[in-house]
């Protein structure tokens, strides 16, 4: 995939621009460009900046630029950068490039909605660009892709969704069978407890009949080992 189109001598200046700048443009550009072929991009930048220092409103300046950040990774600057170099441009060739390259900055930050339309407006320009009409095609296709799985991860957080309610349902009805159950067994639990009363009172009488009977032979064994005593005496 093609990633930027490159502008190696720009010599389109303003009319209203001095010819000091002009100049001076055209130097840095220079510069730039012999940098930009070294794959030195850093180097590349600071001339870029420096033609644009020179004159703002220099398009072919804002375009290197923008290719010398995007060599960089540094998609959000070179996004403005060609951003800047379109208004106003006469040149379908160069808007062309430019709309590629806005496609391809938006590829990148996997915004591939945009990126589609940058592509159908650069081949707009430039209809006969096989490059941008097969970075459209990779485009559309990893669009389709990408909805595809938003749209599983919808379903699924759907599904998610679907089983902790299922869950909460099932634990309310446990929670209510549960319920009835202990209601249930406190509605036993009174003649439970009042068989249980019985028990233990019966159980009391026993042993205080025991214990009845054994005061009264103790006092009959008392009574007997007095008799013999007195006996004896």
């Amino acid at each position: 995939m093609r990633r930027v189109f490159f502008v190696f001598l720009s010599f389109v200046i303003a009319f209203s621009t001095p010819a000091f700048s002009q100049k001076e443009v055209r130097k840095e550009l220079r510069k730039g460009n012999r940098e930009y072929k070294q794959e030195k991009y850093t180097e590349a930048e600071i001339k870029y900046r420096k033609a644009l220092e020179a004159n703002a409103r220099s398009k072919d300046a804002a375009y290197n630029l923008g290719n010398s950040l995007y060599k960089q990774s540094k998609f959000p600057e070179a996004l403005q950068q060609y951003q800047a170099a379109l208004p106003g441009e006469k040149d379908e060739n160069f808007a062309a490039a430019d709309w590629h390259n806005i496609g391809n900055v938006f590829m990148n930050n996997k915004e591939y909605q945009k990126s589609v339309e940058a592509y159908k407006q650069s081949l707009r320009l430039n209809p006969d660009d096989d490059e941008t009409r097969y970075n459209l095609a990779l485009a559309q296709k990893l669009l389709e892709n990408q909805q595809q799985q938003q749209q599983n991860d919808q379903n699924k957080d759907k599904q998610d969704q679907n089983k902790d309610e299922q869950q909460k349902q099932d634990q309310q009805q446990q929670d209510r069978q549960q319920d009835k159950q202990d209601q249930q067994q406190q509605q036993q639990n009174p003649n439970e407890m009042q068989k249980e009363n019985a028990e233990q009172i019966l159980d009391a009488m026993k042993q205080n009949e025991r214990n009845t009977q054994e005061k009264v032979k103790a006092e009959q064994v008392r009574q007997l080992k007095q008799r013999k005593t007195d006996k004896n005496w």
